[in-house]
């Protein structure tokens, strides 16, 4: 294992302990009717989708499909008819849970095609250890041929045909989603929730996508002096981006992750994620 490879394991150990400013009155209620309009999901509304009844997750949207023999879960806009813009999710150190797959739903809602990878070969973790030991297993020449091809079928699939695509992931998936930006070049658009930073300008010259990239400074495994040095590499390697940070703990925006899950970063990040996504992808 190579030292950032390494680094990155450390780092997950300690995601494992918590698992991987808006206007109020008239203003924000208007703002809530507005996306109702819309059809995309508010904040309130993707944190209910959280608080499971029955134990039994809420109906899922989309569908399992199948990219370089991994599974997937597809999630389609309504009535939609291609092409469309796509965009493929990385999931945390968890793997392709239903919380990854309603984060698919979300995006679905708000015009994309949205395309969950598997990069754990059927595996969900429900535990940190089992997350850390799945993690592990990961061979990253694998990952990267499920996300190439998982691009691919956003791009020829007779159901989505986009012409423009993005990716976005959390914390392992972050990572994975900046990764991806690295080796895909046919991506317009990188978001990144609280993944593993790369530093090296070098390594980040081969991003040709603008990268979107969201923080919480009281996150202890990524510093904010490791933020701020993949600020700097990022504008180094002439890559166009934006780093974002909230005062909030490393996983802010998984309603499912208690004592972590912080709404009103999770509400001001997802509308800066929204904006980025719709100025690269819906042009």
């Amino acid at each position: 294992m190579n030292p950032r490879m390494k680094w990155g394991v450390m780092a997950a150990v300690l995601l494992a302990l918590g698992g991987c400013a808006t206007k109020q009155g008239a203003e924000k209620a208007g703002s809530e009717e507005r996306r109702e309009e819309l059809g995309g999901l508010t904040e309130k509304q993707f944190q209910a989708l959280h608080e499971l009844k029955a134990e039994a997750a809420p109906p899922r949207k989309g569908q399992m499909v199948e990219v370089a023999g991994a599974r997937a879960y597809l999630s389609l806009p309504e009535n939609a008819e291609a092409p469309m813009p796509g965009v493929l999710v990385v999931h945390e150190w968890w793997g392709l849970n239903e919380h990854i797959m309603h984060w698919a739903d979300r995006l679905a809602a708000e015009g994309y095609a949205a395309l969950a990878v598997d990069l754990y070969g059927g595996k969900v973790a429900t535990t940190p250890e089992e997350a850390m030991a799945t993690m592990k297993t990961v061979d990253a020449k694998r990952a990267e041929e499920i996300l190439k091809a998982a691009h691919a079928f956003l791009m020829t699939s007779n159901r989505v045909q986009s012409t423009r695509t993005g990716v976005i992931g959390w914390c392992f998936g972050g990572g994975w989603s900046l990764r991806a930006g690295m080796t895909i070049p046919e991506l317009s658009a990188v978001v990144m929730y609280y993944g593993r930073p790369v530093t090296d300008a070098q390594e980040l010259k081969s991003i040709k996508a603008p990268v979107l990239g969201v923080f919480g400074t009281k996150d202890e495994s990524i510093p904010n002096d490791v933020v701020e040095e993949f600020d700097e590499a990022l504008s180094d390697a002439g890559v166009p981006h934006k780093i974002l940070k909230y005062d909030a703990p490393h996983a802010f925006a998984n309603p499912s992750a208690p004592g972590r899950y912080d709404a009103e970063a999770a509400a001001a990040s997802w509308e800066q994620v929204r904006a980025f996504l719709a100025e690269h992808l819906k042009q």
